[in-house]
């Protein structure tokens, strides 16, 4: 049996919001445990990370250098602690579900992913991410990740945070739909593959999905998932920090991790998950924490029938 074991991440340095920071507590709240026994995996809870408040500390104290980019000491000592843990249960052959807090931390599940392997990564989010610290209008590190990741022209102050072992070609994004003008120019520019929210509506999200996984597939060891839950409509998943019409229902959701499942149980190809950017001060009737966990146990096999 497949042992997952939970990595929770109470990080909100990376949004423009607070109230991030619960999200963890909030999808544990919402019954994640119960979800993924019902899909047939034993999980295990490592507990949080410790993260200092943000209180505490000064958004623009760091590295000269470091160009528009907020919090960004706190968000690499976050995110190399959580790197390790990430390696850690990958080498004791657990599966690493990392639970957000904001989607900065996703440097940090990414480069554990990848420490001793060469990844693919599937990106469900309404947003790129692929800012740096020179092109980020925000500041904002959740907008930076796969930016950073990549080692692109403008993280230099991040170089902490590139992992060689993943490449723009094995990066495919699913349902976005909010680009600033920068960013678009970035992604045209790179060897990203995107599938818009129009992709979707055009040839439905199981077929996007399955060359999505195409993509990261090809030539690596195996495939990261980061599921942002704005991803999703803001009618489904109310309780996120940069909500953005337009987005995949409810069923279009469960459809597009259950075929992620179906990939994995032929193959094997998923090795580690992140789950991010549930805001309980923002959410109704903790909504959107209680969709997190369905659609992650439906990412581990959960089934209709």
């Amino acid at each position: 049996m497949t042992i997952v074991r939970i990595i929770g991440v109470p990080m909100d340095f990376g949004a423009n919001r607070r109230g991030v920071d619960m999200g963890p507590s909030a999808i544990r709240y919402a019954g994640l445990s119960d979800e993924l026994e019902r899909a047939g995996v034993e999980p295990v809870d490592a507990g949080d990370l410790f993260v200092p408040r943000a209180e505490e500390r000064d958004p623009d104290a760091s590295q000269p250098d470091r160009g528009n980019a907020k919090f960004l000491r706190e968000i690499e000592s976050v995110c190399t602690r959580l790197a390790d843990e990430v390696a850690a249960a990958l080498t004791e052959g657990a599966f690493p579900l990392v639970l957000g807090g904001d989607h900065s931390l996703a440097i940090g599940s990414m480069n554990g992913s990848a420490r001793d392997a060469t990844i693919g990564v599937i990106w469900f989010d309404a947003h790129a991410d692929l800012n740096t610290p020179q092109t980020s209008p925000s500041g904002n590190v959740h907008g930076m990740s796969l930016g950073a990741v990549l080692g692109r022209e403008g993280a230099e102050s991040m170089a902490w945070a590139h992992a060689p072992t993943v490449s723009e070609e094995s990066i495919a994004y699913v349902g976005l739909r909010s680009l600033d003008d920068r960013e678009r120019e970035l992604l045209r520019d790179s060897d990203v593959t995107a599938f818009t929210m129009a992709d979707i509506d055009d040839r439905g999200v199981t077929s996007v999905v399955e060359e999505a996984l195409a993509v990261a597939t090809d030539g690596t060891d195996g495939v990261h998932l980061s599921l942002d839950l704005d991803w999703l409509d803001p009618r489904a998943a109310p309780g996120v920090g940069t909500p953005v019409r337009g987005g995949v229902t409810y069923r279009e959701a469960h459809a597009a991790l259950e075929t992620i499942a179906s990939r994995n149980d032929r193959e094997d190809v998923v090795r580690s998950m992140d789950v991010v950017e549930v805001n309980p001060i923002l959410d109704e009737r903790n909504e959107t924490a209680s969709l997190a966990a369905e659609l992650t146990a439906s990412a581990f096999g959960t089934r209709i029938l």
